[in-house]
């Protein structure tokens, strides 16, 4: 997946399904996001069930898929995370979007995890370019930059103490994507809401976001809007750190560590990035 090879890791997955006992489909001892459900039957014509049994990021990273497996099915319901439902109702055709409780999971005889379904429908990501999520733009200066420099506790290598973003702030006007108050010149000190919809909101009125890989990456990438992503030096199968592009959204730009846990040299390079690109801004306004 990393290196584009989609067949190839196709490949692969079916023949670790095909390892699988049956009897461990949807283990209900095992946490939701270890679970595996496609059997790997066709989806044609079905009444079919998509469970988002991983992040808030899979969720929207995966949503691109929804309205093709519609169009191919007899009814489609999304059981989805309560918080992502009215964004991802913003996408035609995308099913029926029920929330996922996780004390009474539904039950369907055809059923799949969103992140299967590139390989159920064995589309690759390009053929689904982005943007394929709305939300309406927040009223902000022009040229502000979107700052998200935390990730997820599960994995503290992906965060950049918030101090290394401060040279940013210098260089165009910022706001900042973490849920929490900031010490960075920002234009909202207080962070941001920790409510998607307000996420999406500032998101889209933003010319360009700076994150690191967490949940704020793919719903700017979803959107459209121009995003610099930061990547610790060994990324997970969605990145490639040899390259500065990404299938997944055409709008996205790669800035990986060159060793672990090096973070300076990136901020270095970005910063680059950022002055001549607010230079180029400044010199399209003054045209």
């Amino acid at each position: 997946m990393r290196e584009s090879d989609f067949d190839g890791a196709w490949a692969i997955a079916r023949q670790t399904r095909a390892a699988r006992d049956p009897a461990t489909r949807d283990d209900p001892s095992l946490p939701y996001h270890r679970r595996w459900l496609w059997d790997g039957r066709p989806l044609h014509g079905r009444d079919v069930l998509v469970r988002c049994y991983h992040g808030l990021g899979d969720t929207i990273q995966f949503a691109r898929y929804l309205p093709r497996l519609a169009a191919r099915t007899a009814s489609l319901t999304v059981e989805a995370q309560p918080r992502l439902i009215p964004l991802l109702a913003t996408m035609d055709g995308g099913g029926t979007l029920v929330p996922f409780d996780p004390a009474h999971p539904r039950k369907a005889a055809y059923d799949i995890e969103i992140t299967e379904l590139d390989e159920a429908l064995r589309i690759p990501p390009p053929a689904l370019a982005a943007p394929y999520l709305r939300a309406t733009p927040a009223v902000l200066p022009r040229g502000t930059v979107g700052l998200c420099h935390r990730a997820g506790d599960w994995d503290t290598e992906r965060s950049v103490p918030a101090a290394h973003l401060a040279p940013l702030c210098r260089i165009a006007p910022c706001i900042s994507l973490v849920p929490e108050p900031e010490g960075l010149a920002v234009l909202n000190p207080q962070g941001c809401p920790f409510d998607i919809a307000v996420t999406a909101s500032l998101i889209a009125g933003c010319t360009l976001v700076i994150t690191v890989d967490t949940m704020i990456a793919h719903l700017a990438g979803a959107l459209g809007k121009p995003t610099w992503l930061l990547l610790k030096a060994e990324p997970d199968w969605r990145w490639d750190p040899r390259q500065r592009r990404s299938p997944w959204y055409p709008t996205m730009r790669l800035y990986a560590q060159p060793r672990p846990g090096a973070w300076p040299p990136v901020i270095e390079r970005v910063a680059r990035d950022l002055a001549a690109w607010r230079g180029v801004q400044t010199e399209r306004r003054a045209r």
